[in-house]
């Protein structure tokens, strides 16, 4: 069989067993079970309110249990171990039962959830949801939610800290679904942070052998022996201390005269630009000159060939 059908046997087997229990237990209170599967057999811890009435006068009912277990499941040799809840209103399992019995008693949906939820806080929880759905007053089904301290739906604490359970009430107008959500009095949640008032420092910080970050910031480094790598003979220590000895420089500070508004002399704009236009003028008409030198050598240059080749002509002919 593959690995995942193997693992769809399994939770469908773990699923009709936990209702067995529910079915059987019901007036024990039942809170859930646990089961691992050992090279002795398959190991199963169930946790009721009341042990005695899920074991039975002489054991009765746990040997009728594992009977049961053995020819329904098909379980190898099944070895049952009952636990009695301390805290039943911190059991999400137990809680949700108890609502759908109040409901189905004729208890009104609000003064049920609100007593049922002031009833998981008083037992010291961080956190508690209740939530109704169904037909819970008429003929039209709603969802109705109570809320106290502190919860989680999403992530890994939803399911590993998160107890969660699921309950029932059958009503003349319908099924009405109950289920309950609690977080433990002693959940450690990701998110927690505690805050220390009038508390050293120096306490929490890491022993640095007696000395302080200042004194470790202002000691000189330690004499180290260094030796060079890639050649056969290791050459003669070098002390990392002398090596560490720099000259000291002397600084001199010279004065720098800066000079201020009363020593700039006062100086007229419009002389100032009228002086960069005659050097522009200047520049420009002495560029111009030689442009036109150079155009005239050109001409006179072609005007020569020019001659030549005509009496090269003459010549010939």
């Amino acid at each position: 069989m593959a690995d995942e059908q193997q693992f769809i046997e399994d939770g469908l087997q773990r699923t009709q067993i936990d209702e067995f229990f529910a079915d059987e237990l019901g007036r024990a209170g039942y809170g859930g079970m646990d089961v691992a599967k050992t090279p002795m057999g398959t190991q199963i811890v169930l946790k009721a309110e009341k042990p005695g009435m899920v074991i039975g006068k002489g054991g009765k009912n746990i040997r009728k249990i594992t009977t049961e277990l053995e020819e329904r499941f098909n379980l190898d040799d099944p070895q049952v171990d009952v636990q009695e809840v301390e805290e039943p209103d911190l059991n999400a399992r137990i809680v949700a039962d108890r609502l759908g019995n109040a409901l189905e008693r004729g208890w009104y949906f609000r003064k049920a959830g609100h007593t049922t939820i002031d009833r998981i806080m008083e037992s010291g929880a961080l956190g508690a949801e209740i939530v109704l759905s169904g037909k819970v007053t008429g003929a039209r089904s709603r969802v109705e939610k109570f809320n106290r301290g502190y919860i989680k739906h999403n992530g890994e604490p939803a399911e590993d800290i998160v107890d969660s359970g699921v309950g029932v009430a059958v009503m003349k107008l319908g099924t009405i679904g109950v289920q309950v959500k609690i977080i433990p009095p002693n959940a450690q949640l990701p998110d927690d942070f505690e805050v220390y008032e009038d508390v050293e420092v120096e306490d929490y910080v890491a022993d640095t052998d007696g000395e302080s970050v200042e004194e470790l910031l202002e000691g000189e480094p330690d004499d180290a022996e260094t030796t060079e790598v890639g050649h056969d003979e290791p050459d003669e220590a070098v002390d990392a201390g002398e090596a560490a000895d720099a000259v000291d420089e002397e600084v001199i500070e010279e004065e720098v005269d800066v000079p201020t508004d009363d020593d700039v002399e006062d100086v007229d704009v419009d002389e100032l630009e009228d002086a960069v236009d005659e050097e522009l003028d200047e520049e420009t008409e002495a560029e111009a000159e030689e442009l036109m030198d150079e155009m005239d050598d050109a001409d006179s240059a072609d005007e020569e060939s020019d001659a030549d080749a005509s009496d090269e002509e003459e010549a010939e002919q």
